[in-house]
């Protein structure tokens, strides 16, 4: 992330922070002698304890799950599931999410792992030093390690969605992490649970600029929502998205479709800084494209055809390219490829209609069917469509989950995720896909992980 000030001690800081999260293949190869961090003396100010962090939000947005670039969740769930189609030479490396070809070896799923963990590491490292630190004042040291365990239980989040049981890493001691062991998916939780509620309690309740790209509580308890949510607790789940939903003066549904993924839209929950002034978002170079046939990839038909002709989101976030003989689509979320005076887009994490779908969902298990719909219109309008004609509670929920694949395509692999928590990855992609099979909900661990770690054992099922 970019920052207005930028001294002697930071540039050691952000070179020893670049080796840190750069220089080892494995997580539990990484080790940072705390000699190192004293001697740059990271937390011996704001100034630079600041920096350590914001250097993690950095290596977020360009590398590993969440970066907007092709590698990340976002194209290659895409490609996984029934959103995205690739295009190009057989070196493109999508057509082995698409032909849900991936083997243990794969290294953007080996890229997953490692950069995730060193993340991690770099944000214990924060951790470790805060808790140490002696000199910064009380509000600034709870402010940075309230982040700190926010996007750790978010980044342990989406590892434990995509590869099931893993290890929950809260320290860097290079001896014990190199033994470690994977926990259950449900300890897992216990332990995102833990830091999104620590985070909590320790961040301030205000953004600390109009941007929203530093977590606040409303950030940490939008995300608490979804684990809620994923968890089956129904009743946190929906208190913790009300508590969000509720805040009319923070946030609100932009109205107008073409606002949404705006840098200053009211709807944005929490979003990553692009790099430098006038960049705007990875994921619009990663989607756009300006003539056909794509050279790496597009929308799947299907997708685009299950859009409703009214659906306002069609026409906002799909784009038509046709070069008069065949016809291609790519997502238009994000519409700025190019620097522009000013950045104008941001790679949004969280954002309103999510919570407004999320309490849906939880309402619709409780019973709560007229709130359910409630909400399920709120965001069905805001599109321009009708009241869904749903009235059972199995009903309803077919239509949220309809309603998610329409609202969050190309959103860091929501459909993924919501087609296995809804029971329905085997029977939605094995009809289009005919080589998909159970095991195939679960990524691989990378095999060289394994083999450096024994006790990362038994492998996923099928690899």
């Amino acid at each position: 992330m970019k920052t207005s000030y930028f001294n002697g001690k930071q540039f050691i800081l952000i070179a020893v922070l670049q080796l840190l999260i750069n220089s080892c293949d494995s997580f539990v190869e990484v080790d940072l002698p705390k000699s190192q961090l004293n001697n740059v003396s990271v937390f011996e100010d704001y100034a630079t304890a600041n920096a350590a962090l914001t250097d993690v939000y950095s290596k977020i947005r360009d590398k590993g799950m969440l970066t907007g670039i092709d590698t990340g969740l976002s194209n290659e769930l895409g490609n996984y599931t029934d959103e995205i189609i690739p295009f190009g030479t057989p070196s493109n490396s999508s057509f082995n999410f698409y032909n849900t070809n991936l083997l243990a070896d794969n290294p953007e799923i080996t890229e997953y792992w490692n950069a995730t963990y060193n993340q991690i590491y770099a944000l214990n490292a924060v951790i470790e030093g805060l808790e140490a630190s002696t000199i910064l004042s009380e509000k600034n040291k709870t402010q940075l390690l309230g982040e700190a365990l926010f996007v750790r239980g978010l980044l342990h989040f989406y590892l434990v969605n995509i590869f099931g049981d893993i290890p929950y890493i809260k320290i860097t001691d290079y001896n014990k992490n190199k033994i470690v062991s994977r926990l259950p998916t449900a300890l897992v939780y216990q332990n995102i649970v833990s830091d999104l509620e620590s985070s909590i309690s320790l961040l301030p309740y205000n953004y600390s600029s109009s941007e929203r790209i530093r977590p606040s509580k409303n950030v940490a308890n939008a995300f608490l929502s979804r684990v809620y949510l994923y968890m089956k607790s129904y009743v946190e789940a929906s208190n913790s998205a009300s508590s969000i939903i509720n805040q009319s003066e923070l946030f609100e549904l932009e109205q107008n479709t073409d606002k949404v993924f705006l840098l200053n839209s009211k709807e944005t929950i929490w979003q990553l800084q692009s790099s430098e002034p006038g960049q705007n978002t990875l994921e619009a170079i990663t989607f756009i494209f300006e003539s056909g046939p794509p050279l790496m990839l597009a929308l799947n038909t299907n997708l685009v055809q299950s859009f409703s002709t009214t659906d306002l989101r069609k026409s906002s976030w799909i784009k038509t390219i046709s070069d008069g003989t065949s016809t291609w689509y790519h997502a238009y979320k994000y519409k700025e490829q190019n620097f522009t005076s000013v950045s104008k887009e941001y790679s949004i994490i969280l954002r309103l209609a999510e919570q407004y779908l999320i309490r849906a969902e939880a309402r619709a298990h409780q019973g709560d069917l007229i709130g359910a719909k409630e909400d399920l219109n709120t965001i069905r309008r805001r599109a321009g469509l009708e009241d869904s004609s749903a009235t059972t509670q199995l009903e309803i929920l077919d239509a949220i989950l309809q309603e998610r694949r329409w609202e969050l395509f190309t959103e860091h692999g929501h459909r993924f995720f919501d087609l296995k928590r809804f029971n329905k990855i085997d029977s939605v992609i094995s009809a289009i896909k005919p080589g998909w099979n159970t095991n195939d909900a679960l990524l691989p661990i990378p095999q060289n992980e394994i083999s450096t770690n024994p006790n990362l054992r038994p492998q996923n099922p099928g690899y």
